[in-house]
């Protein structure tokens, strides 16, 4: 297929509106990877600054021209370094460089440094265990190593001589250690290499291989997620009909770079000319009101904590002006509720007809001099706080709570909630300007096909029915890396990808999630969480008989446990105390929370994400006969969830 069949086809069934908002972008149609990106962009855009790092120190300021420059200066230094084997017979993926870095402008000057060396990147942050990393590098077969300083260096220590490892570069102007078995360079000894050497022009197809980001497997060990240039330019090429930048736009960035739901975002966003200013969470607070910014991606947790802080600041007021704020919200909140009705953006009124929209539109127009109260009272004051001038906030990587939605709506920030995996690139779905439907993960983006079945038979079911979510477009992965097994399980025969998510559509093709069909558990920070590796752990205690972990959109993780009654009554009868084997009492509360702490932190693999936060002991066990098990013996999660659903949710509203 040609580049301009490929453009006729990807830009088929879009609507006109998105069409129109495509053709308003910087175009780049006609780029196979995403290299040839920065040369384009630097003619475009040249002396507008594409990268600023005000925490840093020095702080940081990268031009558009400085930036193509760097990346080719750091690609040459990497060829000339022997960084260029793509074409080996021996590499038939490429020559493999682990990225092991955090959030600096350094780090896309080496993300798209590598690729236009003709490598391939594994990325991962340098504050991920040391364990983890030494699988990354060795599992991906890297053969040089970007990382963020010397401490990660050192962190990595005498096991990388058992791995051919031929070049370390650090990202930072520390003097390189000499008495290593293999050349260590810093960052500006790798760029005045690359100034005295021409770089190679390495043509990459759309199919080669750009990058393996590594994510959690159910046994404990990552997956290697193979993304091509195809792939990642997909979301470059096709999320202008979501937002459309300007050039001189202010992006704020806090997720991790590597992250393969910032990292998409970064390469739409710079593609059009955005300013991108790095923050961090210490800072982000400040930053929203010294650089005002356009544009913001995060997890539905920073959009929590905002609004937390703005409850805080409502409940230190006196009690009549928090009587009035109390007051104007709850309008508020009926004029947005009527707002989406008569604008047919209701969920919960999705077949509204002609005659209740009309009757909502009335509500709105009766509600409205108190929202506009409101808005003169407190809302303008409240985006004062986001630095008044976001355009839209672009919230993922985990369900955006009901009440954030609504409040955000309220005070007039706009956020379009999107839907996407790793695997994917990973947007798949996002909701638009035009058709913010909350509570809905949005539509699909161009060239993207979403596909609702029966989690047992896989047909096909009717619109408006649960069931699981399958994926089809070119944003989605070639394969897990080194491993076909895995491969086959994600991907079926005719390039439907399985989500692992269950969801419904509207008539207007929204996607609506409402649960996992598998077992992994997103927190609002982004992070995966396994839950099977961490109850295994669990299971060791004597006084636990069963567990399930919960907490999928929640803030930390928590757990139903069955407790071994044998087990603690005998406890109890060692304390002299029978009453002790009461579930409520706190000395047996403290006995689980001491037995779950423990348990979960001599994990080999602990990461704090891991802890277990609230949990609940219940006496039922998990059975075949209640439904709660399989044949097999397995916990059946869902039900578990649909039993127990108001107990989890009584846990995390503590």
């Amino acid at each position: 297929m040609t580049s301009n069949q490929s453009a006729t086809s990807f830009l088929a069934n879009i609507s006109e509106r998105e069409r129109l908002a495509l053709e308003s972008l910087v175009d780049y149609k006609n780029v196979e990877s995403l290299p040839e990106i920065w040369p384009l962009a630097a003619r475009q855009f040249g002396n507008t600054i594409a990268l600023h790092n005000p925490h840093s120190k020095p702080e940081v300021k990268i031009t558009y021209s400085q930036l193509a420059a760097q990346i080719q200066r750091f690609a040459a230094g990497l060829q000339t370094l022997g960084i260029n084997m793509n074409n080996s017979e021996t590499l038939p993926y490429g020559e493999r460089v682990s990225l092991i870095a955090d959030n600096s402008p350094r780090w896309f000057i080496a993300d798209q440094g590598i690729m236009s060396a003709g490598a391939v990147n594994a990325v991962r942050s340098a504050q991920a265990e040391r364990e983890e990393l030494l699988y990354i590098i060795s599992h991906s077969g890297s053969t040089a190593l970007v990382v963020e300083d010397i401490k990660t260096l050192n962190k990595l220590g005498e096991s990388l001589n058992e791995l051919p490892i031929k070049l370390v570069v650090l990202l930072s102007d520390e003097a390189p250690p000499t008495e290593l078995k293999f050349p260590v360079v810093n960052f500006s000894q790798l760029l005045e290499i690359g100034s005295n050497n021409t770089l190679v022009a390495i043509k990459n197809s759309g199919e080669t291989l750009a990058t393996l980001i590594y994510t959690s497997g159910t046994t404990g060990k990552p997956k290697g997620v193979m993304l091509s240039h195809k792939n990642l330019l997909h979301q470059v090429k096709s999320l202008g009909a979501v937002v459309q930048p300007e050039k001189g736009d202010i992006v704020l960035s806090i997720l991790p770079t590597w992250h393969s739901y910032e990292r998409s975002g970064e390469y739409f966003l710079l593609s059009q000319g955005c300013t991108q200013i790095y923050t961090n969470l210490r800072s982000v607070k400040g930053d929203l009101k010294k650089f005002k910014p356009n544009y913001m991606i995060a997890v539905p947790r920073l959009w929590e904590s905002i609004y937390e802080g703005v409850q805080k600041q409502f409940r230190e007021q006196p009690a009549k002006k928090q009587s009035l704020v109390k007051f104007l919200l709850e309008m508020s909140q009926k004029y947005i509720e009527a707002r989406r009705i008569s604008q047919g953006l209701s969920l919960d009124h999705i077949h509204a007809s002609v005659i209740e929209r009309s009757q909502a539109k009335i509500a709105e127009l009766g509600l409205l001099s108190f929202h506009a109260l409101g808005e003169k009272l407190i809302y303008a004051k409240v985006r004062e706080a986001t630095g008044g001038k976001i355009k839209h906030i672009i919230s993922g990587g985990g369900a955006l709570p009901k009440h954030i939605d609504n409040f955000f709506e309220i005070v007039g920030v706009e956020i379009l909630q999107g839907y996407g995996l790793t695997e994917t690139s990973p947007v798949t779905n996002a909701r638009r300007p035009w058709r913010n439907l909350r509570g809905s993960s949005g539509q699909p983006i161009p060239g993207t096909e979403v596909k609702i079945v029966n989690p047992e038979t896989r047909q096909p079911l009717p619109m408006g029915e649960r069931g699981l979510v399958l994926l089809k477009g070119p944003q989605i992965m070639q394969g897990y890396y080194q491993n076909p097994e895995a491969t086959t399980k994600a991907i079926d025969s005719e390039g439907w990808f399985d989500s692992g998510d269950l969801g419904w559509v509207t008539p207007e093709n929204d996607l609506v999630l409402t649960g996992r069909a598998k077992d992994t558990i997103v927190l609002t920070n982004g992070e995966n969480i396994e839950p099977q590796p961490i109850e295994d752990a669990c299971l060791r205690s004597p006084y636990i008989d069963q567990i399930m972990l919960v907490g999928q959109d929640q803030r930390s993780i928590g757990a139903l446990i069955v407790p071994n009654l044998e087990a603690l009554a005998k406890w109890a009868e060692n304390q002299n105390n029978s009453e002790k084997t009461d579930l409520e009492s706190k000395i047996v509360q403290d006995l689980f929370r001491q037995e779950l702490n423990r348990e979960v932190q001599n994990r080999p693999s602990y990461r704090a994400d891991d802890r277990i936060g609230p949990f609940k002991l219940i006496e039922e066990q998990f059975s075949i006969e209640n439904g709660m098990m399989t044949q097999t013996l397995k916990i059946r999660r869902h039900i578990v969830m649909e039993r127990y659903c108001d107990i989890i949710n009584a846990m995390f509203a503590k």
